[in-house]
């Protein structure tokens, strides 16, 4: 009978094992393909456009691992840009690429008692990161350090997007809680 037990116990464990990989790709693609989505339209405020790319960005580095979150955050944006306005995809790919491993890192190794103030912080620093490298950017691809610091208060408003609806979205609204209990099970 304990034999019994114990071989279940076994098989049980190693169907999670190989389950936690699927759902680790469908999580990353899935958020990969949320960032494309959400850089080809934006909130049209006056002067221009405030995306919704970092909510998602913001959204998915606090719950992958650093590696997933530069792919969603970096190869991500990269090929949104490719597909709809490829001056910048190299910006976004170091940009938002970095921006998400910080989030990520703050959220999984940095004060692990209070992972909402991680991320919240994580994401605070993300969108600073954020700012700076496409103020730099933009500076540096159009050769107008003007047109950068024009397009300064869309950035911001863009970081501040997501640091506000990232961390609402996982820990307010159930996100972490659902990828919790998929990889639980």
């Amino acid at each position: 009978m304990e034999n019994a037990i114990e071989e279940k116990n076994k098989l049980s464990e190693e169907k999670k094992k190989r389950r936690r990989p699927t759902i680790w790709i469908c999580a990353t693609a899935l958020f990969m393909g949320l960032n494309i989505a959400m850089s080809s339209f934006g909130i049209p405020v006056p002067g221009g456009h405030l995306y919704l790319c970092d909510v998602v960005i913001c959204l998915a580095a606090i719950l992958l691992d650093p590696f997933a979150a530069f792919l969603v955050g970096g190869v991500g944006s990269f090929l949104g840009d490719l597909i709809f306005y490829p001056l910048p995809m190299f910006v976004s790919l170091v940009t938002h690429g970095l921006q998400a491993v910080v989030i990520s890192v703050f959220s999984h190794y940095v004060l692990k008692k209070h992972p909402v103030i991680a991320a919240v912080l994580g994401c605070v620093v993300g969108g600073i990161i954020m700012v700076a490298g496409y103020t730099i950017g933009k500076a540096f691809i159009y050769s107008t350090p003007e047109y950068a610091i024009i397009k300064l208060p869309y950035e911001i408003g863009q970081a501040l997007l997501g640091i506000v609806f990232g961390p609402l979205l996982c820990f307010k609204c159930g996100i972490k809680k659902l990828l919790t209990a998929l990889t639980k099970k």
